[in-house]
């Protein structure tokens, strides 16, 4: 008997089970579906609500207090919401309806151009994103026209900066200097082309989550082979130990990768998931995600010593590479210890390349990195499998 009638053998077991159906296609389709709804929509960057609070309406420098307004309201991604009072400011802060709030002390235009200007008041949390985005804006603007109103200062001297008409002039051209600096950093982003939904996160994510979810019917048909003394029977035939491992792995290995390409031909068809933009990374990393599956479900397999274990250890295999590494939800928008931890799984270093192929283009050369961590990882699984491997 040869390893590949072993194969055959566990695949059609696993075929005439209708049950495997249900968990290595309908169900992976279905939580597609439930997490693609869930963190559907645009995932274009939202403005940023930013409240603007004037207690320096009244300043006889219009031009300088008009600057520092203006200069917010340009940065990008920033929408000012006007707000009559302190009180009003903090509330929409602590809310969420507001990622900051800026408070104009009186007298700030006027003190802008001595040499003990006034800071510019922030109301913020600090533990949201967000939140602190807007407060750099709000500290940059600040910061700018403090620097352009000193800039004036120095160019007029103390004579020239005694004529109001003469300090707005000075003023207007040192900000517009800012928009012609000698030195700048330009940033380019990639984005595929077409809406980016929920299912650019689900669609990879489910793959990799039910990669080690349909390990349980591969597994279970070693463990009742052992329970049945099955496989102490096929020691007796012409198999050897070898080809005994070899075929059940190999089936364990062609059953996640039908898998995959199932849902990756689902993503791609259905849900406008662009596998095909690289179809050879794609390929290289199910190959790559199968073969650790594989190596994981042996090692299952050699653990566990009845069914309900199999179930169990399965279970907290694909809770543990799944969550932590952000099948479920995206780890840059984890907190830092858990993304830190889950960046260590294998999981994540399959939804990386992933989310890398779909939202970032990458193409072969750039997946090699986690297709030989993933490697790496099954060839130690698969270590740790032989030597636990019980044939009795």
């Amino acid at each position: 008997m040869r390893w590949w009638h072993l194969l055959a053998k566990d695949l059609l077991q696993m075929a005439k089970d209708w049950k495997s159906a249900i968990f290595l296609l309908a169900m992976p389709l279905a939580f597609t579906l439930f997490f693609g709804f869930v963190t559907g929509g645009d995932f274009r960057e939202a403005a940023l609500r930013i409240g603007w609070l004037d207690r320096d309406f009244r300043t006889r420098e219009p031009v300088t207090g008009a600057a520092l307004r203006d200069l917010v309201a340009s940065a990008p991604g920033v929408q000012l919401v006007e707000l009559a009072d302190r009180e009003e400011a903090a509330a929409q802060v602590r809310g969420g309806k507001l990622a900051a709030a800026a408070v104009v002390p009186e007298g700030f235009a006027e003190a802008a151009w001595t040499e003990q200007p006034l800071p510019l008041a922030i109301i913020a949390t600090s533990y949201e994103p967000d939140d602190r985005v807007a407060s750099d804006r709000l500290r940059s603007a600040a910061t700018r026209l403090l620097g352009s109103v000193r800039g004036a200062r120095l160019a007029l001297g103390p004579a020239g900066a005694a004529d109001r008409a003469v300090r707005e002039h000075a003023l207007g051209r040192a900000l517009a200097e800012w928009q012609r600096p000698r030195v700048s950093l330009a940033s380019e982003t990639y984005l595929p082309a077409g809406r980016i939904t929920g299912f650019q996160q689900s669609s990879p994510g489910m793959i990799v989550q039910f990669a080690i979810y349909g390990l349980i019917s591969s597994a279970m048909i070693l463990v009742l082979e052992r329970k049945s003394r099955a496989m102490q029977r096929l020691l007796t035939t012409s198999a050897s130990r070898a080809s005994i491992i070899a075929g059940h792995l190999g089936a364990m290995f062609l059953v996640i990768w039908v898998q995959e390409a199932a849902l990756v031909a689902c993503g791609q068809l259905a849900f406008g998931v662009n596998y095909l933009g690289a179809p050879g990374a794609t390929l290289l990393m199910m190959s790559a995600l199968a073969l650790w599956s594989a190596s994981l479900g042996l090692l299952v397999a050699s653990l566990a010593r009845n069914e309900q274990q199999v179930v169990m250890y399965s279970m907290i295999a694909m809770f543990l590479f799944s969550a932590l590494g952000g099948a479920w939800f995206p780890l840059d928008v984890a907190g830092g210890g858990f993304a830190r931890v889950g960046r260590l799984t294998p999981g994540a270093w399959a939804m990386d390349a992933f989310r890398g192929i779909l939202l970032r283009g990458h193409d072969l050369a750039a997946v090699l990195a986690p297709v030989g961590l993933l490697a790496a990882c099954a060839a130690a699984f698969f270590g740790l499998a032989l030597w636990r491997f019980r044939f009795e």
